[in-house]
């Protein structure tokens, strides 16, 4: 086989190889985002919204945090969990227009809510930190959208303000945090209606290790990516070495 041909072959190799692990471990997307854990989010009731801000500087820690609370769509009220070395700030504004919740006029709600760190506090390279938010009512509205502002201790800001696209559209650079809103199974307290009790006799009880094994099988399948990937690697590496030695064979033996 010609030195020219090995080398191809090692080149192709690596290509593949990194195909592999892309595929394996799946390609990270480092925005932030709003997710509403545990029970679905209703309009018209109280949840708990949290905020996950990963830090995408390599040098600087993120020292800031503002969202935005839209005022066509407002949540009269929302309370913060303490963080340590983070302050909450809760800012209000006047409606234009008073709503009516659970029976109660409403004339202001949230606009803006600020978590700021403390001197030598911050969300460092390489981590994440999540900020929580709790209350109510929801707007009737099937999506609330949520810009962020995130600040880094060397300056630099990145808003986090671009609406959601349709379904199949590329994701805009910075998407704007966005949580749905549910309709259907809220309470007096917004939070979703328990499910009736199974009986030993109901077979849809068998759900819960359905979504447990499928969570299994997805970590699994992440493990065998990085297992090939790095298998690709080796192999690629000697493919090089052996081209390296036969190049330099030739060469001694002309």
């Amino acid at each position: 086989m010609s030195t020219s041909r090995i080398a191809a072959r090692a080149c192709a190799l690596f290509a593949a190889t990194g195909a592999a692990v892309l595929l394996g471990t799946g390609v990270a997307s480092a925005h932030v985002t709003a997710k509403v854990i545990g029970e679905p989010a209703v309009q018209g009731g109280y949840t708990k919204i949290t905020f996950r801000v990963p830090n995408e500087d390599a040098t600087a820690g993120t020292t800031k945090l503002e969202v935005s609370f839209p005022a066509d769509h407002p949540i009269a009220s929302l309370r913060t969990t303490p963080i340590p070395g983070w302050t909450a700030a809760v800012v209000k504004g006047k409606l234009a227009k008073p709503i009516t919740s659970h029976g109660a006029e409403i004339t202001e709600a949230v606009s803006t809510i600020t978590w700021t760190a403390a001197p030598g506090t911050r969300i460092a390279p390489g981590e994440f930190l999540e900020f929580a938010v709790s209350g109510g009512a929801m707007p009737e509205t099937d999506q609330l959208v949520l810009p962020a502002t995130q600040t880094y201790e060397n300056g630099k800001v990145v808003k986090w303000d671009a609406p959601p696209v349709a379904e199949g559209a590329e994701e805009p650079e910075h998407p704007a945090p966005v949580i749905k809103l549910s309709k259907e199974g809220a309470d007096d307290h917004g939070a979703a209606t328990a499910p009736a009790a199974q009986t030993s006799n109901d077979k849809p009880a068998a759900a819960a290790p359905a979504a447990a094994s499928s969570d299994s099988t997805a970590r699994w399948l992440g493990g065998a990516g990085l297992v090939v990937g790095a298998l690709g690697l080796g192999l690629g590496a000697g493919a090089t070495l052996r081209a390296r030695k036969a190049v330099a064979a030739s060469k001694a033996g002309r």
